[in-house]
């Protein structure tokens, strides 16, 4: 029986904020801790570099990323935890992968309209053949489960076709199909400003998100700005329709303190925001102030944090070379006789 294995990433740019914890990596780390099933998560740099980037302040990023998941739960004594750059085999696997990957099915990634917006003639090779890579990644250490929101279940049943057509085109089992992990409750965490549009690093407002470096003070203001409306808070799931944002900040305080929705509306419903809106930055400092701190903390030792990604680069180098070898010899290529 194969070995249950869940990978999942995210890129080093700009700030991870409350949408990625909740909707990611507090799930990641649920996995992890059920012991169920190996966990690799990386910081997938090489996707990183496909748009516009600072390029003096990659490698910090992607210290800052790998710090916010050590300081969200990611435990390296029982994680994997890694640079994609550093695994060369994902690039090589990807090339082999593009092969394969059909033009119409390329096309037809919504994500590559949504990133090169109107200059999708002038955008690189790498944006429009970011899905390819990210089959890549999954494909190398045949992950058999892969965490995914809305945006990315295309790209997961791109990674699906891919294999198949291997497989078939070489008559044999050798990649296995992921399947997508379904997270839970919060995981879609919406602006602050808006509650239609999803909570988002590139947005240009900070008012609009809670960044996971965001201090107790920060946290206060920007939840007392959030938008909300003239009516009282909801004391039903139906009293939600066309309130968005109300419902976005109520989903955010039942995400963070694990109460139900029915709680909040029996402590909350019929009054005004202002006592809501008090909890609720209570109930955020309390969870998100012991992972900003630990976050700075591992910032002010690089050296830590690049050694938890070094031993994981090396871990992860032992399971995609030999796999990428093999693909290589189903493939037909020649190879230095040992």
């Amino acid at each position: 029986m194969t070995q249950k294995r869940i990978l999942s990433g995210m890129q080093p740019t700009n700030q991870l904020h409350l949408g990625n914890y909740l909707g990611a990596l507090k799930n990641w780390v649920d996995l992890q801790n059920e012991g169920s099933a190996e966990c690799l998560y990386c910081v997938v740099d090489l996707h990183a570099v496909t748009q516009p980037y600072d390029r003096d302040n990659l490698a910090k990023a992607t210290r800052e990323v790998a710090a916010a998941y050590i300081a969200a739960g990611v435990d390296p004594a029982k994680s994997i935890l890694f640079a994609q750059s550093s695994v060369p085999a994902h690039s090589q696997l990807m090339w082999l992968l593009a092969t394969m990957a059909q033009m119409g099915k390329l096309d037809r990634m919504t994500q590559f309209k949504d990133k090169a917006g109107k200059n999708a003639e002038k955008a690189g090779l790498g944006l429009y053949a970011y899905p390819v890579l990210m089959a890549a990644d999954i494909l190398i250490y045949n992950a058999t489960h892969v965490p995914v929101g809305e945006d990315q279940k295309q790209h997961l049943e791109l990674a699906r076709d891919i294999a198949a057509t291997f497989n078939t085109r070489y008559d044999v089992e050798h990649f296995i199909q992921p399947e997508p992990y379904i997270m839970g409750a919060g995981t879609r965490v919406m602006s602050l400003r808006d509650g239609t549009s999803k909570m988002s690093k590139s947005a240009e407002s900070d008012m609009t998100r809670i960044n996971l470096t965001d201090d107790a003070d920060l946290i206060a203001k920007k939840i007392k700005k959030a938008k909300t409306d003239a009516e009282p808070v909801p004391t039903c799931e139906a009293e939600f329709e066309g309130r968005p944002e109300v419902k976005n900040l109520m989903t955010i305080y039942s995400a963070l303190s694990g109460e139900k929705m029915d709680s909040l509306f029996a402590q909350y419903g019929g009054q005004g925001f202002g006592d809501f809106k008090k909890a609720l930055v209570d109930v955020a400092v309390a969870h998100l102030e012991p992972i900003t701190t630990r976050m700075n903390h591992l910032m002010e030792t690089p050296d830590e944090i690049d050694a938890i990604l070094q031993k994981g680069g090396e871990k992860c180098n032992a399971i995609a070379q030999p796999f990428l070898n093999r693909t290589m010899d189903i493939m037909g290529f020649w190879k230095i006789q040992s």
